[in-house]
């Protein structure tokens, strides 16, 4: 599907290519994997298919409750045709349990609950680390206004509520996410993608890791991890 089209930007899990029409572009998925600011880096088969799939279930959901979006529609297996959005860059990170890194910087065992969804603020910048920020340097380095980090705020806790709602029903805990938003003709939207490479899923009995952990920490049945995902997105029978 991206045969003739320019590629703009190729990130660690993503391709980005033009399309006839400027307010469209279409995104690849690819199956290559990374971690720790890219100093383990691999490939997890089919992570681009399962990633572009999960993706696009959590994206027509979400619209359907409100939240503006990037996606159109699926174009193949790996690609999906999205709204072109000016990125904001702020990496916005919702927790409701501890783990990660969260865990080790508050002394918390991991699985410890939160009272109350944390939200924590990244500077998009590979070459700094994507370092973690507060309002006041977004503010100081102009990243985003004001009135536009309330408005990411508030979608951000809305899609956590939604999320919730939505994975306790398939046996899932949603431990803590990745989102980032941009702007498309004035509206701050939801962009990049919502999977497990972006997300800490864990079944809610047993506590398994469904997500890119299992790659990080070298757990295994990595690829069977974002199998089972989409398995329970699609209602399917689950090997869990």
């Amino acid at each position: 599907m991206t045969k003739g089209l320019k590629m703009l930007y190729e990130g660690k899990a993503k391709k980005i290519y033009e399309t006839a029409d400027p307010e469209l572009l279409l995104v690849h998925y690819k199956d290559d994997a990374t971690a720790f600011n890219g100093l383990k880096k691999g490939s997890i088969r089919d992570k681009g298919y399962y990633n572009n799939q999960i993706s696009a279930i959590f994206f027509k959901m979400l619209a359907t409750r409100g939240v503006s979006n990037h996606f159109v529609e699926l174009t193949g297996e790996r690609e999906m045709l999205v709204k072109n959005l000016e990125i904001v860059p702020v990496e916005v990170v919702v927790r409701n349990i501890a783990a990660g890194s969260l865990a080790k910087r508050l002394g918390k065992s991991e699985g410890t609950k939160l009272p109350f969804p944390v939200l924590e603020f990244y500077y998009k910048d590979d070459e700094l680390g994507d370092p973690m920020i507060n309002r006041y340097h977004i503010k100081a380095l102009e990243l985003a206004s004001p009135k536009e980090m309330d408005t990411i705020e508030e979608m951000a806790l809305k899609i956590n509520e939604i999320l919730l709602a939505y994975l306790k029903p398939l046996g899932l805990e949603l431990v803590d996410f990745k989102l980032e938003f941009g702007r498309h003709q004035g509206e701050i939207m939801l962009g990049d993608e919502i999977s497990p490479d972006t997300c800490r899923f864990w079944d809610a009995k047993t506590h398994e890791k469904l997500d890119k952990d299992r790659f990080r920490r070298d757990l295994g049945k990595v690829e069977e991890a974002y199998q089972e995902i989409l398995k329970r997105l699609k209602g399917e029978k689950t090997d869990v």
